[in-house]
């Protein structure tokens, strides 16, 4: 589809710590332009791919990238979070990898009907399915100001949230606020010129963040797949997780070490007390794989990249069997 160019960031690190293997299927999760999807396609012939996006518009452009690799791809539109349900349906309830890219994609920025960018005046949109879902305005109107102070600063990591909060349900009240520019500006006004002045980013930068997690359950989907995901797996299958902020990151770091994790009790009593005596997936990076200085020098979008994988073993997984999250969960 004309209009939905997107590159693809640390595509070369991708293919290098997801290591596709020979006759293996691979699900992309955030499928967007699907330039992951057809680098792994085209670097392993034997590869299959199932692709997920939520954006009927990335569906409709990948169909198009993807043709030349004809029935080695099935494309679905639906949430990634509801992977299991997706690849059970499919038939293939496990895989040999999973890879997200996970944010908001570049055409989706660049087209202001989209409502995500604040560079052109566009509707207060922000959802990645416009199929479904509130949309950003329909939410600040819902949400009173103490609730979207919350989520202004725990989703954006906006310090001027309370204020931020307040002087846009004023604009909404007097009916003055309809498009990404005008909440650009009631934002702009609520942040001293000073920080203004001494910030790289643009004032509105962390409330339209904030507002697009939560129009979208960004969290939400990537805790949900993060649980999942080592049933998804088959033994010596990878999941790769691209993220471009700390509070995704922090889930996916988190959550990668304690599938790491074992006890330090002898095996017999550990076993007694339900702790894990063997990694259900081992960690392949141990620190974030980030952008070379020439691929941020191609594409800024790079910068703030941040990749992380994670190896299932064949140890049984205890939070599957106990149908809940691991009574063992250590933040680091």
């Amino acid at each position: 589809m004309a209009g939905f160019d997107h590159t693809s960031v640390l595509a070369a690190e991708v293919l290098e710590h997801l290591a596709p293997r020979d006759h293996g299927v691979y699900v992309d999760g955030t499928l967007g332009g699907a330039g992951h999807a057809a680098a792994l396609l085209a670097a392993v012939p034997t590869t299959s791919l199932i692709g997920i996006d939520r954006d009927p518009a990335a569906l409709e452009a990948a169909r198009e990238k993807l043709a030349p690799f004809g029935d080695r791809v099935r494309l679905v539109h639906g949430e990634y979070a509801d992977m299991p349900q997706l690849l059970a349906d499919l038939g293939t309830p496990k895989v040999d990898g999973i890879l997200l890219d996970l944010g908001v994609s570049s055409p989706q920025l660049d087209h202001a009907e989209r409502g995500f960018s604040f560079a052109k005046a566009g509707p207060l949109d922000m959802r990645m399915d416009p199929t479904r879902g509130k949309t950003a305005l329909e939410l600040m109107t819902e949400l009173d100001q103490e609730e979207l102070a919350d989520v202004i600063r725990d989703l954006g990591e906006e310090r001027y949230a309370k204020k931020i909060a307040r002087l846009i349900k004023e604009a909404i009240a007097a009916d003055r606020l309809h498009t990404t520019t005008e909440l650009a500006a009631v934002v702009a006004q609520a942040i001293p010129i000073v920080e203004q002045r001494k910030s790289k980013i643009h004032p509105a930068t962390r409330t339209f963040q904030g507002l697009r997690i939560a129009v979208n359950a960004e969290l939400v989907q990537l805790e949900r797949l993060l649980f999942a995901y080592p049933d998804l797996l088959l033994p010596g299958g990878r999941c790769a997780i691209i993220s471009f902020h700390s509070l995704e990151d922090r889930l996916v770091k988190n959550r990668f070490r304690d599938l790491a994790w074992t006890t330090s009790l002898p095996r017999y009593l550990a076993e007694q007390a339900g702790e894990r005596v063997e990694p259900v997936c081992e960690l392949v990076t141990r620190k974030a794989v980030f952008a070379s200085d020439e691929e941020i020098a191609r594409n800024p979008r790079a910068r703030s990249a941040r990749l992380r994988v994670s190896e299932r073993t064949d140890a049984p997984n205890v939070a599957a069997i106990n149908g809940g999250p691991s009574p063992v969960s250590r933040s680091r």
